[in-house]
Formats: structure tokens, sequence, C-alpha cells
């Protein structure tokens, strides 16, 4: 059993560890691992023993592990919604794994408890949900289909415990919604088949007269209209779906209104950019995530409702746990609002970051990467290589090297490009798709990116772009 100087030494070698990882800025170090899946399986060990090798090999695994990670903290790393790192949310991690805290009853986490009610609370007053209330969960997608569970349910109560036939209960989407819509409808019983893409404009919104047509085909064609799925910052382009349109169609036909605002719903803080989400307040739920342009270490993801007794309903088999839920705390036990038992602290984390910055931090934040986002589509505006792929509406900025006179195939061309940029591991940016085309998209969703990184950045992609123009092997 390890004695207070040998417990106080080996967090003293985490802590070490920690500051170096955090301070590796260097922009000539690569952001990624340099060999790929095979080759990390060759020359790693990463076996589980029959006997233990003992605490003295930890601090060996952890250099291991860190030396090849992903350095998503570093300013070169725009290839998801997320990345950086915050030192009072990490400071929250690490005492939420230390105290261990498990979040379905007061009674284990009392301080906790108020955090989370605190943090779900004040996020209800920016939606506009004033008696509204939620839960932290483990992801959007996860956000997504409670929401769609809690449509199912206002559409037919008591489908809860009585089960339901799914196979005419349809969902409308934007066409250009995330992938978890479609595992919701899994997970709900009603089938890929029946989520209703709907067609988006020129800018990836859905259309309002478009989903008018979707539900009135829909009901002719006999089926059951349930729910529509709006989207505030789709993956690729970032567009928002017009909430106010698209709440008085759903609200006319009685149908949950959802929004999945995992990626764009840190807009609500900025008083020049909160019109993005105009008429969120109509939404019936919405799920938003702390964890992407928040910069929170993940997992940290909130479920929001207007009314929090549908939610208590579809969570109502916490009701049999009398060995965990107490009618003394019944209003306080945050299990009976999630579809979890056993869950970790993550309020803690983005408390934490929230008393730090306040209400102003996070609109400066937003307002910054907004910038830095206007920064970067200028500089792709300007240079005749470079070609915009879409309209910006949030910090996604997509565009591809797309010279004039060239007979190469462009998807080719950028797929190789984008290839060259993860072999060389300078910066990390997403390949997507928008059409048929095949595009970069950059995104700013981490404190630590500057205008400097993006300026490097677009040279980075010009002179890969012309090695491939003029038959230049990767020099990697």
């Amino acid at each position: 059993m390890e004695t207070n100087m040998e417990t106080e030494a080996f967090i003293n070698e985490i802590a070490s560890r920690l500051v170096n990882y955090i301070d590796s800025k260097d922009q000539n170090e690569r952001v990624n691992p340099a060999l790929g899946a095979r080759s990390l399986k060759r020359v790693l060990d990463v076996s589980v023993p029959l006997e233990g090798m003992g605490i003295n090999g930890v601090l060996d695994d952890l250099d291991t592990f860190m030396a090849n990670s992903v350095k998503t903290h570093r300013a070169e790393f725009m290839n998801p919604l997320w990345g950086g790192l915050s030192l009072p949310a990490l400071a929250g991690e690490i005492i939420a794994s230390a105290t261990n805290n498990s979040m379905y009853t007061f009674e284990l986490s009392p301080i906790a408890t108020l955090i989370e009610q605190t943090v779900l609370k004040r996020m209800c007053e920016i939606v506009g949900f004033p008696d509204g209330f939620g839960t932290l969960t483990t992801g959007g997608s996860n956000g997504n289909m409670i929401g769609m569970l809690c449509a199912r349910e206002h559409s037919i109560p008591g489908s809860t415990k009585t089960g339901f036939d799914g196979s005419k209960m349809v969902a409308f989407v934007s066409a250009e919604s995330h992938y978890s819509v479609l595992m919701a409808a899994n997970v709900i019983g009603i089938g890929h088949q029946n989520v209703i893409k709907v067609r988006c404009d020129e800018n990836g919104c859905m259309r309002p007269e478009s989903l008018r047509e979707e539900i009135d085909f829909a009901i002719k064609e006999g089926l059951t209209p349930f729910c529509v799925v709006a989207t505030s910052g789709t993956t690729v382009r970032g567009a928002f779906d017009p909430l106010n349109d698209l709440a008085e169609i759903a609200h006319e036909h009685d149908l949950w209104f959802h929004v999945d605002a995992a990626w764009g719903g840190t807009c609500m803080f900025s008083p020049t950019h909160r019109a993005l989400m105009d008429g969120i307040q109509k939404a019936d739920s919405i799920c938003w995530d702390a964890h992407k342009m928040m910069g929170l270490p993940l997992i940290c993801s909130t479920f929001l409702i207007k009314k929090p007794q549908v939610l208590r309903t579809l969570c109502g088999h916490a009701n049999v746990a009398h060995y965990l839920f107490l009618d003394d705390a019944e209003y306080d036990d945050l299990g009976r609002y999630s579809l979890q038992c056993g869950r970790r602290n993550d309020a803690l984390k983005l408390w934490l970051e929230w008393r730090v910055r306040g209400d102003a931090g996070w609109s400066k934040m937003v307002d910054q990467y907004m910038d830095h986002a206007a920064h970067l589509e200028s500089l792709i505006g300007a240079h005749p290589s470079l070609e915009l792929m879409s309209s910006r509406m949030w910090t996604n900025v997509c565009f591809r090297y797309a010279p004039e006179g060239t007979d190469m195939d462009l998807n080719e061309l950028n797929g190789e490009l984008r290839n060259r940029l993860i072999q060389e591991g300078m910066f990390m940016v997403s390949r997507s798709n928008i059409g048929d085309d095949v595009i970069l998209r950059p995104v700013i969703s981490n404190q630590n990116v500057t205008v400097g990184s993006i300026d490097r950045f677009v040279e980075t992609v010009l002179r890969h772009g012309d090695e491939i123009l003029r038959g230049l092997p990767s020099k990697n």
C-alpha cells in the first residue's frame, strides 16, 4: 500500500507530464502520430497481462500513450467540431474522477447535484425555457435520441410503458442532418426508412415549404408524423435551419419540435450571432454540446426540455428502484430525469469553466471564433487556386484546391491533398463532401487557433496542391 509520500510523488509525476503535454505547442512537431494502425500494432505493446505489472510501469505506459495520441489542444488541430484545452475544466475532470460521485441520487452527489441543476436551469433560461429542465448525456447523438423518445411519448401517451407499432411513425429531418437521427430511429423503433429527409436550400438549410409538402404527403400516404428535428449548426457546412418557420409548421400538426444544436448552440451567448437561432424558444427540446464550441473535455453534453414532466415520464422506469430513490428527494434525484443509472459528474468541469468565464467570456469567445473563420474565408476567397464551396454561417469553412486550367479530377486532387496533410502531420482538418464534391473542412472551435496558424494552414494547403500539380512525390 502506498504511503502519503509515494502518493504525492506519483501525482507529481503525473502533473509534470500534464504540464509538458499542455506546453507542447511547437509548430514544427506533428499533431498526429506518424505511424498508421498496422505499424502501431506492431511496435506498441498494449497487451493486458495475466499477472499485474505493478504501478511502476504506469508512468512509462502514459508516456507511450501521450506520445502516440493526436494533440487536440494544438492550434493546428481543426479537424472535428471540438478541440483545445481548458485548465479550469481539466481541474474539474480530474476532481470529478477522484471524488467518483454518481449522479443518480442527491444522497450520493449532494453538491454535484446542485451544480448540475444550476447549469441546466441556466442553459434553459438562455434557450427560453423558463420552466424547463434536462439532463447531461453521453453526447449529441444521445440527446437527439432522447428528444425523439419524448416525441414518441408526446404523440402516443403511455407508449413508454405499453410499447407501440412504429412501422407507420415518421420523423422529418434536414437532408444535411447528423447521422445520429438514423441511430435514434433504430433505437426508438421506427426504423431508418421512416426518417424523411427534407430538401435544403443552397446554403444547406431546411426549406420550410418542403417540410410542409413532406408532412402533407406522409399523411396522404397513411403515415403518422410525430416529430420534426431541426439542426442548428450542421456537421459539414455549419448551416442553421430557420427555427421560427419550422416550429410553426410542426406545431400546426401537433408534432414535437426538437432542435439538434449540439454544434451551434453556443451562438446563443453572443448578441451578435444569437439571431442564427431565432425561434429556439419555440422548440420542445434541444441538445447542446458543451464539449464542442465551448471547449470542455469530452464528454459534456446537455439535453434540455421545455416541459420536464415529459422527460420524467420517459424515465419512469426509475420509480421501481426503491433501493436508490427515496421520497424525500423526489425532485432532486437526477436519476429520475435520465435514461442512465450510474452516471459520472460531467457538470463540475462546465460549472468551473463558466465561473471563470461568465456569460461575457463565452460571448467574447464566440465572436473571436467567428472573426477567425471570417479571416480564413477571406484568404480562400482572395486566392485564385482556392474555391469556397458553400456560404458560411458558423465557423465551418468549406473549400477546395481548384487551380485554373488543370485537367486533374478535383475530387482526386483534393483527396490526395488531404492525405498529404495527414501524412505530414502539421495540420489536421476534415475531409468531407458537399454533394459529389470532395472538400476540405477546417473548423474553428479551438481556443489556441490564431490568425498566424490560419495563415500557415492556407500556405501549407497551397504548397501541397502545387506539388501535386507538378507531379512531385509526397515528402513523407
